[in-house]
């Protein structure tokens, strides 16, 4: 694989500095048969950068000659100490969609202050993150393109209403707890507080009206965190085909830990439809 020869740039763990002047980490990987196209890869919900399969789809990409980096969001939970779990439940508690979409622009900032060949910009979101992606891409003039993989159409939906709300509301937080790390996760009020303040700017729908680059929307078909009627929706509203993985997860066949050295196959399907876009612009 290419990706293990001579590359032009490759940073593990390196650091950014992201929304409230917090630092997170980043991984980049750029080969030496570059196609100048580096893709950024933003996770989801609960994420991070090392979770699961991530480190083999960047090996994917890099290895059809793409760059590739991988981020953490600055309140996801870690710290740069400590990258893997939610080691800091406070800054996770105070994470807000708003803060998510701010580091995708801090990143692209720090991006065009290293010294990189030059390239194109695009952008592949996961889930929540996917949602990100889209608000990003219709702010911002340096993507090219982007794909979203099982991403959520409405941030309003996942608010809670009627008496959830006013309990979350006297409270100050509630909390979730994380079934594989088995952690109780704070979520503070201020998230609503932030979603109330910048609700214009949080409408996904609005955000796809926007957009008039390249896009690639991906969903299975059995994904039970966030419903295929979503994809459906994004792909209505961005005037683009959705393309469904039948029989696939939320997260492609992947889990934490994943052991194997190889991709499971959905998501290897993911990864191959995605590099194609990239390559094609086309569906």
């Amino acid at each position: 694989m290419s990706y293990f020869k001579n590359p032009i740039v490759r940073i593990e763990n390196g650091i950014y500095t992201g929304s409230d002047d917090r630092a997170s980490l980043y991984d980049l990987l750029i080969p030496e048969n570059f196609n100048g196209k580096l893709v950024v890869f933003v996770h989801g919900y609960k994420g991070f950068k090392d979770w699961g399969a991530w480190n083999l789809v960047e090996f994917t990409f890099v290895d059809a000659g793409f760059g590739f980096a991988k981020i953490n969001l600055t309140h996801n939970g870690g710290t740069t100490e400590q990258a893997i779990d939610f080691p800091d439940l406070e800054a996770f508690g105070r994470n807000t969609y708003s803060k998510e979409i701010e580091d995708i622009h801090y990143f692209m900032d720090h991006l065009s202050e290293i010294k990189l060949p030059e390239h194109s910009l695009h952008l592949i979101g996961h889930s929540r993150g996917g949602g990100d992606v889209i608000i990003a891409a219709s702010e911002s003039k340096r993507i090219a393109s982007f794909a979203t993989w099982a991403a959520i159409s409405s941030i309003s939906q996942r608010m809670p209403t009627g008496e959830k709300l006013e309990t979350w509301r006297s409270n100050g937080v509630r909390f979730e707890l994380n079934s594989r790390t088995h952690q109780e996760m704070p979520v503070f009020f201020s998230l609503y507080e932030d979603f109330i303040q910048n609700e214009t700017r949080l409408d996904i729908r609005e955000a796809c009206r926007k957009i008039h680059v390249p896009r690639l929307i991906i969903h299975g078909s059995n994904d039970t965190a966030v419903s295929i009627g979503e994809g459906e929706q994004l792909a209505e509203w961005l005037t683009t085909p959705l393309i469904e993985i039948p029989g696939a997860s939320h997260t492609f066949g992947a889990s934490h830990l994943w052991k194997s050295f190889t991709l499971p196959e959905d998501l290897k399907t993911v990864c191959e439809l995605t590099i194609r876009f990239f390559n094609d612009q086309i569906v």
